[in-house]
């Protein structure tokens, strides 16, 4: 499966007679999952209380499963355009762009234009310094840019057990609230 397949989409059925919540995770064309989430009712409203596993893992672990395939990143389809994206810095050798599901009011993503076997942190190579450089010195420029440079976080999944979803090095430069420790 590749990795730019590894959307989730989400659909819940509830009632104000049952306990319970169908809720089915479609995970592509090839996995499709059901499981029931406990409701609790608190001042006429149903809340949602769940203690499963973030969905985010189940995409880090499709993902990692076709890592070094070689087959083009959405971030590939991203640096050649055939997907649009909201580019907030570029240069010859990185882009950074806004992630679409942003966890802070400022969200980007900076990539090497060049994957050069550089899937994740933990394949870097000796030979892969410069670029790693880059990468951090674009995520100065980028939070200048943003307004949040005396303040913001720079994040690298790096692997399945990281949530790493996207095979494809890349940096997330988060700021624009108050940060907590630890992450997560």
């Amino acid at each position: 499966m590749a990795a730019g397949t590894s959307f989730l989409s989400r659909q819940c059925v509830a009632t104000t007679t049952r306990t319970l919540v169908t809720a089915k995770l479609k995970h592509s064309s090839y996995h499709f999952s059901t499981f029931l989430l406990p409701l609790r009712t608190h001042s006429r409203r149903l809340t949602i209380r769940a203690g499963i596993t973030n969905n985010e893992e189940v995409a880090a672990k499709a993902a990692a499963s076709d890592a070094d395939s070689g087959a083009p990143t959405i971030f590939d389809k991203i640096i050649s355009k055939e997907i649009s994206s909201n580019i907030v810095y570029e240069d010859d050798k990185v882009l950074a762009f806004r992630d679409i599901n942003p966890q802070a009011p400022v969200h980007v993503l900076i990539i090497p234009k060049l994957r050069d076997g550089l899937t994740e942190l933990g394949k870097a190579e000796a030979r892969h310094g410069e670029i790693l450089g880059r990468l951090l010195y674009a995520a100065k420029i980028v939070a200048e840019k943003e307004g949040i440079v005396e303040g913001f976080r720079v994040v690298i999944n790096s692997g399945a057990s990281a949530c790493q979803s996207v095979y494809h090095l890349h940096l997330h430069v988060l700021g624009g609230r108050q940060m907590k420790w630890p992450p997560g």
